[in-house]
């Protein structure tokens, strides 16, 4: 089994699972150093946007686990970020499914992302059923890369599976959710009690779980999924479980929701703003019904571990 950005913060969890499930894994990093292998793994430091090397990466491979991709980037340098995002997302997706049909790949489990769907619900939770509607870049580039995967497929043996996780949490974990552990363990007072929301949230370990399930059940072949944990919780509500899982005190002060997206208006960060006091909650019952997926970590036992990771002074060394 090949897996696509392994040394990764999902990819990480995925290779526990699976390691955990006796698979031999290949893993493709962009670096030979990192992660260091265990005895039934082999690094292949590889540039998915070079694919000179595919045709002897996927030797042997009966299942291809995509990981690897562009997401968001808070001070972006590129000259053109789209084409960027296309460059890795989508042309690099696309090529990688081509090797992977001429090398005899049985399976593709690609890890899309619940921005294909879009930012925002609103009373309705969504699901597969719903017509995708991407508003940024890594969204747009998402959707496009399921479509190119789909069309490789439909001329082929191949059978895929994608997975469009929300925001996930745990150990490893970086952007905005690690910038929000770290106010609530500095103490910061955050303006967010008077929010309302609600969102779906995803522990990694329930990620790479789901993903362990999708390499091998029958019928998963050529499905798109949803998944997240068993439920919603309002922005406040997440605010207060990080803080019991760190041992802290949060400092909750209210403020209009409305003001707070002025805010973010006027300091150049509207989208972040609106994400976190806006809602996004997901329907995951076609996965649990179809595959008899269920969660197997509970929020608090994956937040008490993303504690003890940033409490070992890893989250300190993160910058993005």
């Amino acid at each position: 089994m090949l897996i696509t950005g392994a040394s990764g913060f999902v990819g990480a969890a995925v290779r526990t699972a699976l390691r955990e499930r006796g698979w031999q894994l290949r893993l493709v990093t962009r670096s030979a150093a990192c992660p260091r292998p265990e005895a039934h793994e082999t690094i292949i430091a590889a540039d998915l946007c070079t694919p000179a090397s595919w045709g002897d990466m996927l030797q042997g491979v009966d299942c291809v686990i995509h990981l690897a991709a562009r997401t968001h980037q808070t001070h972006d340098t590129a000259a053109d970020p789209l084409a960027e995002y296309r460059r890795i997302n989508v042309q690099a997706t696309h090529t990688l499914a081509q090797a992977a049909v001429a090398a005899g790949v049985q399976r593709f489990v690609f890890a899309s992302s619940i921005k294909v769907n879009g930012e925002a619900t609103t009373g309705k939770p969504y699901s597969e059923a719903d017509a995708p509607c991407p508003e940024d870049h890594y969204g747009i580039t998402k959707r496009e890369a399921e479509h190119a995967l789909r069309v490789v497929a439909a001329s082929s043996s191949m059978q895929t599976v994608i997975l469009r996780p929300p925001l996930m949490y745990g150990p490893g974990v970086k952007g905005n959710f690690l910038a929000l552990v770290r106010a609530i363990a500095r103490g910061v007072p955050l303006p967010l009690a008077s929010l309302r929301n609600r969102r779906s949230l995803l522990g990694v370990a329930n990620l790479a779980h789901a993903i362990a399930v999708c390499v091998q059940h029958p019928a998963a072949a050529g499905k798109t999924y949803l998944v997240a944990d068993n439920d919603g919780l309002s922005t406040p509500d997440l605010v207060r479980a990080i803080a019991l899982a760190l041992g802290k005190t949060p400092r909750l002060l209210p403020c209009p929701a409305a003001l707070l997206v002025l805010a973010g208006r006027l300091t150049g960060k509207s989208g972040a703003m609106r994400r976190l006091v806006g809602s996004l909650q997901i329907d995951s019952s076609r996965i649990r019904n179809e595959l008899g997926w269920q969660p197997q970590t509970s929020l608090a036992h994956g937040l008490a571990e993303l504690a003890g990771w940033y409490d070992c002074g890893f989250g300190s060394r993160i910058t993005s």
